[in-house]
């Protein structure tokens, strides 16, 4: 359905301060300078993102021919709103070949710089202006699967674009700070099933070839967005307050899968007791014959490696929490996304929280075991990769490196810091306020820390400023006895971790 234009977002506010540096020589008749990537200046990923609009939705059209090795031809139309005088638009989007660039029906002309698409629309756009940007190009699923994006899976594709992927896809704003609505509309062979984020909205067939058509209910952010084509199963089955799970399998698989598929409603029924209602229009499990190496919270249809099921030195409880902890992500990560990435360990510290204290309660894996060894190997995490707050950059070339053991754990270990600080009844208000207050937008650890010492009725900045920045980590509220390993220690052996 057409959208109506929101008032500037708090983001929106926040990019009309962004640096301009712009687009291209030769363009146009005038001298400027050569066509560059921007970014919005995020500490981890200081090209990703644009400013001088905010997206309002995607319509994404995919055609897919049937051979998970070939691009895919493909239309992107971007809704969004400026929120400053642009002679340029960037958009993030590589590994693609541009085919055609309209700016409000109008062809404009472009160049790629770096990883930016540099646009040039037939004249300058102005603040507060509606702007409707077409790119017909190609999406490639081939290269090195570290690098995120398509992932070719053993009867098609599917999406992993955590953190900085989307891009390598299709052209957006890819950072979680501009979230917004998106439509699918995938072409693809009759014998195969097209399924994306969202609820189907249509579905028509014409010779060989069938359209599926999908819509979100909620703002996304692009990171989290998700296709899967191929020789698939859609399952249905009724969550809590007649919420509609539709799971996706390999239609080989669907009896296979049957036990761990069932279990979601209840999945659903626990998180709701932990901190409120499901907060989207849909939720069911994707899983994918592929070798990611991880699990990924794709809005309303997680994505699963199947190894993740079929793998029989995996504990059952231990799979089974991992569902939990993509689920998590839905409240903390994709209703409340993070404002910039240096937030990630709200996602999953929180994750792996609810994925603990989900094992502890169903499982008898006891919570304060798993505490007290993240505690033990605090120091070590940090001194590897930064304090949960401020997280090194990842590795270049390597991005999925910046997801390492304190951002998961190291992070749920703040929580478990902050309820001994606080008071379990604290804790859980604190909790449901904060999936309440920022549900569909987005919130950084700043946010978080004033909810947290405005719901315990005290300053808990001194707190934070240990548990969130130091580079040692502070003493264990109700344990003192409780000792950080040495840096230069050995490392425990652990578990794959999810998504």
């Amino acid at each position: 359905m057409p959208l109506t234009p929101r008032h500037p977002s708090p983001r929106a506010r926040w990019l009309r301060s962004a640096v301009l540096v712009a687009a291209s020589a030769g363009l146009v008749a005038t001298a400027l300078p050569a066509p560059a990537p921007l970014g919005i200046g995020d500490p981890l990923f200081p090209h990703l993102g644009n400013p001088g609009y905010d997206v309002l939705s995607y319509d994404i059209a995919l055609t897919y021919q049937g051979e998970n090795t070939r691009p895919l031809e493909a239309v992107t139309r971007i809704e969004a709103l400026t929120t400053a005088d642009l002679e340029r638009i960037n958009l993030d989007f590589t590994h693609g070949t541009v085919r055609s660039v309209a700016v409000d029906g109008e062809p404009a002309e472009f160049v790629t710089s770096a990883e930016d698409l540099v646009i040039t629309p037939a004249r300058e756009t102005e603040e507060g202006e509606a702007l409707t940007i077409e790119v017909a190009h190609t999406s490639d699923p081939g290269g090195s699967a570290d690098s995120g994006g398509w992932v070719r899976t053993g009867d098609g594709l599917a999406m992993a674009n955590q953190a900085d992927a989307a891009h390598r896809v299709f052209p957006s704003n890819d950072h979680p700070a501009d979230k917004a609505y998106f439509t699918f509309r995938i072409t693809a062979p009759s014998g195969l099933t097209a399924v994306a984020n969202g609820l189907p909205a249509g579905r028509t067939t014409a010779g060989a070839a069938t359209t599926w058509t999908y819509r979100t209910a909620h703002p996304m952010a692009t990171e989290l967005a998700q296709v899967s084509i191929g020789r698939t199963t859609v399952v249905h089955r009724t969550g809590p307050h007649g919420l509609p799970v539709r799971d996706v399998v390999p239609t080989a698989d669907r009896e296979l899968m049957e036990p761990w598929l069932k279990r979601t409603p209840g999945h659903l029924e626990w998180m709701e007791r932990q901190v409120g209602r499901y907060p989207f229009e849909t939720y069911g499990v994707l899983v994918a014959d592929a070798d990611t190496g991880y699990e990924l919270e794709t809005q309303t249809l997680s994505l699963f490696e199947r190894r993740l099921f079929t793998e029989p030195a995996l504990p059952e409880w231990y799979v089974d929490s991992i569902m939990v902890h993509e689920l998590a992500h839905h409240w903390f990560g994709n209703s409340v996304s993070p404002r910039t990435w240096s937030d990630l360990w709200l996602n999953e510290g929180h994750a792996s929280w609810y994925e603990a204290l989900y094992a502890e309660e169903t499982a008898e894996q006891s919570l304060e075991r798993r505490m007290k060894a993240a505690y033990a190997a605090s120091d070590r995490w940090r001194a590897a990769g930064g304090p949960p707050a401020a997280p090194e950059p990842p590795k270049p070339g390597h991005k999925i490196s910046l997801f390492r053991p304190v951002v998961y754990d190291g992070s749920a270990l703040v929580l478990y810091a902050l309820r001994q600080e606080i008071g379990k009844d604290a804790f859980q208000r604190l909790e449901r306020r904060w999936v309440s207050e920022h549900r569909d937008g987005t919130a950084s650890t700043a946010d978080f820390t004033a909810l947290a010492s405005e719901v315990a009725g005290r300053d808990l900045s001194s707190f934070f400023a240990g548990w969130l920045y130091a580079e040692k980590t502070p003493a264990m509220p109700g344990h003192p006895e409780w000792r950080s390993q040495a840096a230069g220690a050995a490392p425990a052996a652990s578990a794959p971790k999810p998504g």
